[in-house]
């Protein structure tokens, strides 16, 4: 069944709106986790690094499931989907409220609102392309700032809240309000189909023809020479009786033949079935085949190798901030009286700045996505290296508001994709570089926690941070400089494209 033309427009516009706060309840209180982070390590007392797996796993969760989430979204719809996620989510938050200890979060909390959030990211991109054509890069970018107003917003809420209910409190409001997503997913109805259905097809017509190939011929002819050489002799045995014997006689032969044809039909099921199977794991292991093959084409492309360990890197290193920041400000003994804004709320306003100010930039033909996205990596790196040396809230403020905006160099990651591969293989590389760049989120903080609980300090932690962003952006800039028309124009001679492979961005 076909979907008729996107509308660009009309209903397209409430699809942006609901996907908009659909990210903001989602992933506003997994973006602003490091509030809850200082919470839990007075609550449970555990080391820097193990508590940091809660957030990182929330954070990191949906983009290790990516194909997993686009798998039930095109097999279930956006709707259901998103429904079934805003519970997921709802449940998780209130079930981290009765956490006893920190392996219990990692499971309310990183696992379940983790993997919701990629549920309900995938199901807004998705529903959201299907609306838009022409306004598509505008409706998208619209619905993606909500997961940074979340922040902004989470940031603080959470915090006033835990002033006045406590920690378990905030987890059961914060729980109540996601419960809005579900207003959110039942608006999202799907387009349309052009055409009226046709007509229900039978249980044999919906299996495609090739899988009828029977390899066992020569047994189908003998079973039918068996049978017509049997129907013969009992047609001669028949004729050869008396009268008043031949109508029983005709009786149990009609009944003989009656079980004949009734083996012979469930024979044949059978071995439909069993052919059917066969062609189909042989397809599918073609697939996957074909799959890896053009996974291996991609990775000899010395741009998109270099992309691959870039986009790791900075994601191990530049994700810790965002959040250990109120710890690291904690850990300064920063007078909390000279707080004017959480930090991580300045991040995330900042982080919707930067994704709106770079995707401005990339669409100027002047402007290499490239090298501008290399020289995010660069400044990110130095940023980092800068943290050791703040003792100020105002000079973290002035870090975060910096480090937000770099963050926000998401928004120009698939324009470096295109232009590094080419739009026909854009999905299979960006879901490739989206599965790391999940690992790498998955991993960062708590890398930079097990270095504070061995040094007792953050500041060999963030050297590492800094030098992990560095690293990326040299060897990324190195695979571009020389040959950067080489790598981007070649062209390696793919597998035919017979699978279809959908992905989920990062909030």
């Amino acid at each position: 069944m076909g979907f008729r033309k996107p509308p660009d427009g009309g209903w397209g516009w409430v699809i942006v709106v609901v996907s908009f706060f659909t990210q903001f309840l989602c992933y506003g209180s997994p973006l602003a986790v490091g509030v809850l982070y200082v919470e839990w390590l007075d609550a449970f007392g555990e080391g820097k690094g193990k508590t940091a797996w809660v957030g990182s796993l929330a954070n990191g969760i949906g983009l290790l499931a990516s194909p997993v989430c686009s798998i039930c979204v095109s097999s279930f719809g956006a709707r259901p989907v998103a429904i079934f996620s805003g519970f997921m989510v709802a449940g998780g938050l209130m079930m981290s409220s009765f956490a006893p200890n920190i392996y219990f979060l990692y499971v309310s909390y990183g696992i379940v609102v983790g993997l919701g959030c990629g549920l309900l990211y995938t199901a807004t991109v998705t529903i959201t392309c299907h609306y838009f054509d022409k306004r598509r890069g505008l409706a998208l970018g619209l619905i993606s700032t909500g997961s940074s107003v979340g922040l902004f917003i989470y940031a603080a809420l959470q915090r006033e809240l835990i002033d006045l209910y406590g920690l378990d409190g905030c987890l059961l409001i914060v729980g109540a309000l996601s419960l809005n997503i579900l207003a959110c997913g039942s608006l999202m109805r799907p387009l349309e189909s052009s055409d009226s259905p046709p007509p229900e097809k039978t249980c044999v017509d919906k299996v495609p023809d090739q899988y009828f190939v029977y390899h066992e011929k020569e047994k189908t002819v003998e079973e039918n020479i068996s049978i017509l050489e049997k129907g013969y002799t009992d047609e001669k045995c028949v004729s050869n009786m008396p009268d008043y014997k031949q109508d029983s006689a005709l009786n149990k032969n009609v009944l003989s033949s009656v079980n004949v044809n009734e083996k012979d039909s469930y024979k044949k099921k059978v071995v439909e079935q069993t052919n059917f199977c066969k062609q189909l794991a042989k397809r599918k292991w073609q697939l996957y085949l074909n799959y890896w093959e053009e996974t291996m084409v991609l990775f000899k492309n010395k741009v998109f190798s270099a992309l691959f360990v870039a986009i790791l890197l900075f994601d191990i290193g530049g994700f810790p901030p965002s959040l250990l920041m109120e710890d690291v400000a904690r850990s300064a003994n920063i007078n909390e009286d000279d707080y004017h804004m959480p930090l991580i709320s300045i991040l995330g306003i900042m982080t919707a700045v930067g994704k709106l100010t770079l995707g401005i930039l990339a669409d100027f033909k002047w402007v290499n996505t490239l090298y501008l996205y290399v020289t995010t990596l660069l400044m990110t790196g130095v940023a980092l290296f800068a943290i050791p040396f703040a003792k100020s809230y105002l000079t973290l403020a002035m870090l975060s508001g910096i480090l937000g905006f770099l963050t926000g160099n998401w928004s120009i990651f698939p324009y470096v994709t295109t232009k590094t591969v080419g739009i026909e293989k854009l999905t299979h590389a960006y879901g490739v570089l989206m599965f790391f760049a999940g690992l790498g989120n998955s991993l960062g903080p708590p890398i930079v926690g097990w270095f504070y609980d061995w040094t007792q300090e953050y500041d060999t932690a963030f050297y590492f941070s800094g030098f992990c962003v560095l690293l990326g952006g040299f060897l990324l800039l190195l695979a571009a400089l020389p040959c950067w028309n080489a790598c981007t124009n070649q062209s390696s001679k793919l597998p035919p494209n017979t699978y279809s492979y959908k992905v989920a961005s990062s909030a």
